[in-house]
């Protein structure tokens, strides 16, 4: 049985997320073992980042999983939402990271403590390039697949690249500059977490305004309304209502037609404009159609 266009955007967001989490998981133990061996909280703080992106791996492949079932009795509009809540729940996570890193970075710039070792800066620099083809590869599936929590998880990887460069600094600075700088490290996963917490908000904000129906861009309400104009007898759009819900979207469309015309006429067009809309964005899922009657300035 051939999988539908939610099913297969759902798969694509799985299988990016996927496989991310071995590779977290084998990140964040090297980077854990390297950051105490090596003096280094910096990169313990990596490691806890790391250790995050799995458990928010792991709630966008519910996420993704639930937002792929088919609509039912109990949902009939489907399960969409779970999708966008995923992304959400991926935010949190990465705020209390924020938290978490930022309180031990600070704990730790008062503790005095010894320099870094210089192996540390080199487990960094493998990090930092890994996370950020997985950031790449994330991004690049989450924008196909229009995906907020794919999205997130993306950042997880973005962000987990960032404070491993930020570390990265603060460690050849110490290392460079000698006594005295031992902590410049710890100040560094100080500033990472800042940037964390901005990655964590951008990813916060449309979230929440999918859960609440906001409009989509322009761009795609307007796309929607030139397909229903090249259906023949459709004179023109009188209005048009777009809201995603998880990897599809839900159209109310008003179309204008001959006023003249019979109800089975009438309805017939609806179904084109309908089918129309479907064969051009596949991700759209359904399509309520009211047909208006054209006013005299048409006649």
């Amino acid at each position: 049985m051939s999988l539908t266009a939610r099913e297969k955007a759902a798969q694509k967001g799985i299988n990016a997320i996927l496989s991310g989490v071995l590779l977290n998981i084998l990140l964040g133990a090297i980077k854990a073992f390297t950051g105490i061996i090596g003096n280094s909280y910096a990169l313990v703080a990596d490691a806890i980042e790391s250790t995050s992106d799995v458990f928010s791996s792991l709630i966008v492949w519910w996420g993704l999983r639930t937002a792929s079932k088919a609509p039912d009795e109990s949902y009939p509009y489907g399960y969409g939402k779970a999708e966008p809540i995923a992304a959400i729940a991926v935010s949190g996570l990465l705020f209390i990271s924020v938290v978490v890193i930022a309180y031990q970075s600070i704990m730790q710039i008062i503790t005095p403590h010894q320099t870094p070792e210089p192996y540390t800066a080199i487990v960094l620099v493998i990090v930092i390039f890994v996370k950020e083809i997985l950031f790449q590869f994330n991004r690049e599936t989450a924008i196909e697949i229009e995906s907020f929590a794919v999205k997130g998880d993306a950042w997880h990887h973005r962000s987990d690249a960032i404070s491993s460069l930020t570390a990265l600094l603060g460690i050849v600075v110490a290392l460079w500059a000698g006594e005295g700088y031992e902590s410049a490290d710890d100040w560094a996963a100080l500033v990472g977490s800042g940037l964390i917490a901005r990655n964590a908000w951008l990813i916060f904000r449309p979230s929440l305004a999918e859960i609440m129906d906001s409009a989509p861009p322009k761009e795609i309400t307007e796309e929607i309304r030139q397909i229903a104009k090249t259906v023949p007898r459709v004179w023109d759009i009188e209005k048009c209502f777009v809201r995603k819900t998880g990897l599809e979207y839900y159209v109310e469309i008003h179309i204008v037609v001959d006023g003249n015309m019979t109800v089975r006429e009438g309805h017939e067009i609806a179904h084109l404009v309908k089918d129309k809309i479907k064969e051009f964005k596949p991700n759209v899922h359904n399509v309520h159609t009211h047909v208006e009657p054209a006013n005299p300035e048409f006649s």
